[in-house]
């Protein structure tokens, strides 16, 4: 199995270590690999749209972005390790998922994300974790992704692991090697009902608006290069 890991910090603190714990059981039989933001993307989107209207390729930032999904598309399990910041994942985390909005099912998705596993890691300091995992979440689904899973750690002694407990270290090894136990045997994903409702109504959009065009715009060509739409309704 093939494991990409999006680091939200390159800080190697509670995020970092909880990241660890799930690949302890995973790295021995697994090809992991690991990308950390901002090193590995240090810019954010600048709303150029090149991507949307040319092709993702366009983008200023695609020496960056492209192998980062590159790897995604080859992985068979994507792990998103982020902290709680403000209530939400970190900037540099929401970077990376605005530059892959142009595989939206709205614009151009990719087939292969019907088919993989997602894990969501997050901690904060007490027990909100839901609004960081949500953003992850939510940009996930509508690259295709169904098996999404989600570990939200509140630490609440702290932020330093070191300085947290014995016993809140056992509490949150104990969660994570668990979650981490159900991707210890390879399993098929099937397209789920909100997935699949998702790729309907956008063919549908997509068909509709082609239907008009002379000329097919980048994602309207992208549905129909695959097959998901008619050619071209022109001739």
């Amino acid at each position: 199995m093939k494991i990409v890991i999006i680091n939200g910090t390159e800080i190697k603190g509670c995020t970092f270590h909880i990241k660890e714990i799930f690949l302890e059981d995973l790295r021995d039989n697994n090809e992991v690999t690991e990308f950390y933001l901002p090193k590995d993307l240090p810019y954010f989107c600048c709303g150029c749209k090149n991507c949307f209207f040319k092709s993702e390729e366009k983008c200023p930032h695609a020496a960056y972005v492209m192998p980062i999904w590159n790897a995604i598309l080859d992985a068979d399990l994507l792990v998103f390790a982020s902290p709680v910041y403000a209530l939400r994942t970190t900037a540099q985390m929401k970077s990376l998922l605005d530059h892959l909005c142009v595989h939206w099912m709205v614009h151009r998705p990719d087939e292969k994300m019907f088919h993989k596993k997602a894990v969501i890691l997050t901690n904060a300091i007490g027990v909100f974790n839901g609004g960081a995992q949500k953003d992850i979440a939510t940009s996930l689904a509508w690259l295709g992704v169904t098996d999404i899973k989600k570990l939200g750690i509140g630490l609440m002694e702290g932020v330093i692991w070191d300085e947290l407990s014995n016993k809140r270290h056992n509490y949150i090894i104990n969660k994570t090697k668990k979650l981490a136990n159900r991707y210890k045997k390879a399993y098929h994903v099937h397209m789920g009902i909100k997935v699949s409702l998702k790729f309907y109504f956008t063919k549908m959009m997509h068909q509709a608006i082609a239907k008009k065009e002379t000329t097919l715009s980048a994602d309207n060509q992208h549905w129909a290069d695959k097959g998901w739409i008619k050619k071209n309704y022109n001739n």
